[in-house]
């Protein structure tokens, strides 16, 4: 088995003792992904969709890294503190796919790391 770290400063350096995603032969596991602008490392916040975009556009980065793209995602997880913001998720996590989209489940949680209100974490696979 091989299995490669993937890193990259375009994405939020991991909170805890993670990778922000490994590589096992032709699949990465990409851990879940929260509203930071790795720029500063500040939170985004102030409105759902802008943090549903900014952990869109994190996975996007360790995709990029392992030279994968939204393309070979098979399988997302989605973890929102607030069910009502399903729809709102919804439309922002849907821009980031042509055609076929991914395998997915929606869950709702009491909270999340630095309590945000959304994280997604995604398996992709080369083609």
């Amino acid at each position: 088995m091989s299995k490669k770290i993937i890193f990259t400063t375009a994405a939020p350096s991991p909170i805890g003792p993670y990778s922000q995603a490994v590589m096992v032969g032709d699949t990465l596991y990409v851990s879940g992904q929260i509203p930071i602008d790795p720029a500063n490392g500040d939170l985004v916040t102030g409105n759902i969709e802008h943090e549903a975009r900014q952990v869109m556009l994190n996975i996007g980065a360790i995709l990029k890294e392992a030279g994968l793209t939204y393309h070979n995602i098979i399988k997302t997880s989605i973890f929102l503190k607030d069910m009502n913001n399903f729809a709102k998720v919804n439309e922002v996590y849907g821009h980031f796919f042509i055609g076929h989209y991914p395998a997915r489940e929606t869950v709702e949680v009491s909270r999340l790391p630095k309590d945000v209100n959304v994280e997604i974490s995604v398996i992709a696979v080369k083609d």
